[in-house]
């Protein structure tokens, strides 16, 4: 998929479709530049009103001249005209084009900018909507199907606003290919994205875009004394890894952001055995790590002026004669003791040493991103991934970043209060602490091994993945979180 900028005005132009935005009162904007005898022509396909009046909706009309077609976009009033609305509209109008053969693609640019929304945004959104829709499942199946996404979409505007533009495509493509890494990462299976499978893809990553990839064996994990990390792996024939890939492109004296992605390449539930239905959607339970791998290759691509470090603990999940058992007590990185009530609450196990070794950094902030509880997705949903923080500051920029990106999130509570649920008579601390607060005392356990710095927890667990017939990873929270690091680049 390529994307161009055309100055020319649109009576210049000839494509496969161009994409028109039409308002409630059945009106072309005003500020696409049409000439009079197109805008007749197209005015009187309009009036047919075979164009749903709810925004987004989408109507394709075949043409005589320099267009083939025109896509008609319902989007009601282009001053109130919103990101999210426009985000929605864009992916709409891609997915339409799934089902039809195009080389070429004229996107008029100012039909949808207003107060709120300038070139360059129209230019990030589309460009990060035409490659978020025509991503393919990387499946296995034998017969393969030539793609239909190959076409060039050209961004035109009247009076070019180059820059502004240039930067919108670029960074819109960078967020879409992290994207499409995360959504591939999830969606392979199990026997083939496996712990040594993750650890080779963050040494591509680093190899790409100039970064440090280093991977800790099973040994050297041990004499870390990751103790709870290497609990979750011991019912595995897999040996774990630890995977640190640096990004160094900030200032030596800059710490570092660290993300911390949950990397369970298969979540069985250990003796704690989940239902065998839809235990296969158990493969997602790494799209922590995905996240974090998407994010690094999106600000790879950027280049961005940070210091970001990846931390992920990879290992699976599995029922065997030497797997930890309920009951079990064992000991963590940073020496606090913790009984295992349940096996099926292993990502926090796996998170807690990855969080201690954070430490070494000195980081400005740390995030760890996980597909941690069910509890979230009773709570949230599939809309809103959920956000814990002691730091309010913290907590609303990754908000922020959420409805920048239109990756919605939402922050849950961390209060003391909900900590005496983890107490345990035998060690320092349990792994579950009841039906109760689930999501939030998952997050509580967490906050135990981030004193010495600032930090959040993101809940991905109800938006990492559809289920049903469009059964897939999403590739969130890629967006927010390159979003949210994009934004500090450019304090």
């Amino acid at each position: 998929m390529k994307f161009q900028l055309k100055s020319d005005s649109i009576s210049k132009l000839s494509a496969d479709i161009i994409i028109l935005a039409v308002n409630k009162s059945n009106d072309l904007c005003s500020s696409t530049s049409l000439s009079k005898t197109l805008r007749d022509a197209l005015n009187l396909i309009i009036k047919l009103d075979d164009l749903p009046k709810n925004t987004g909706s989408i109507n394709i009309e075949h043409m005589h001249g320099e267009f083939k077609r025109v896509c008609f976009v319902r989007i009601q009033n282009q001053d109130s005209l919103d990101e999210e609305d426009l985000l929605k509209s864009a992916k709409n109008i891609f997915k339409k084009l799934k089902s039809i053969k195009c080389g070429t693609v004229v996107l008029p640019v100012n039909q949808f900018v207003n107060k709120k929304i300038n070139e360059g945004t129209v230019a990030n959104l589309f460009t990060k909507a035409a490659i978020d829709e025509s991503y393919e499942v990387n499946s296995l199946k034998s017969d393969k199907k030539a793609s239909k996404n190959n076409y060039q979409i050209n961004f035109q505007v009247n009076k070019l606003d180059s820059n502004a533009i240039k930067l919108g495509i670029k960074e819109g493509h960078a967020i879409a290919e992290g994207m499409n890494l995360t959504k591939d990462l999830g969606n392979l299976p199990p026997n083939i994205c496996t712990p040594t499978y993750l650890a080779n893809q963050a040494k591509n990553i680093a190899k790409d875009f100039k970064m440090k990839s280093t991977i800790l064996s099973q040994k050297q994990i041990e004499k870390l004394k990751m103790g709870s990390f290497l609990s979750v792996a011991k019912g595995s024939r897999l040996e774990p890894k630890f995977i640190i890939i640096e990004h160094k492109k900030g200032k030596k004296s800059s710490k570092p952001v660290v993300l911390v992605g949950k990397g369970i390449t298969f979540d069985s539930g250990g003796i704690s055995l989940k239902p065998g239905s839809a235990m296969d959607e158990m493969k997602y339970d790494m799209c922590g790590a995905a996240t974090v791998l998407g994010v690094m290759k999106t600000i790879g691509l950027l280049n961005l002026p940070l210091n970001v470090v990846g931390l992920i603990p990879a290992c699976e999940n599995m029922p065997d004669g030497l797997a930890v058992k309920p009951g079990d007590i064992v000991t963590s990185m940073s020496g606090q003791t913790i009984e295992i009530l349940n096996t099926d609450a292993e990502g926090r196990l796996v998170l807690c040493d990855a969080l201690t070794y954070a430490e070494r950094y000195k980081p400005e902030t740390v995030i760890d991103i996980a597909t941690l509880t069910g509890a979230c997705v009773i709570a949230l949903g599939h809309h809103a991934s959920a956000v814990f923080s002691k730091s309010d500051e913290l907590a609303n920029d990754l908000l922020a970043a959420g409805k920048k990106s239109i990756d919605k999130a939402w922050r849950m509570p961390l209060w003391d209060e909900y900590q005496p649920l983890l107490n345990s008579n035998f060690a320092d601390i349990a792994n579950i602490g009841g039906r109760a607060a689930g999501s939030i005392t998952a997050a509580c356990f967490l906050s135990r091994f981030t004193k010495k710095y600032s930090w959040a927890h993101i809940d991905i667990a109800g938006t990492a993945w559809n289920s049903g017939a469009n059964k897939g990873a999403t590739g969130r929270p890629v967006s927010l979180l390159s979003q949210f690091l994009m934004h500090k680049s450019k304090k």
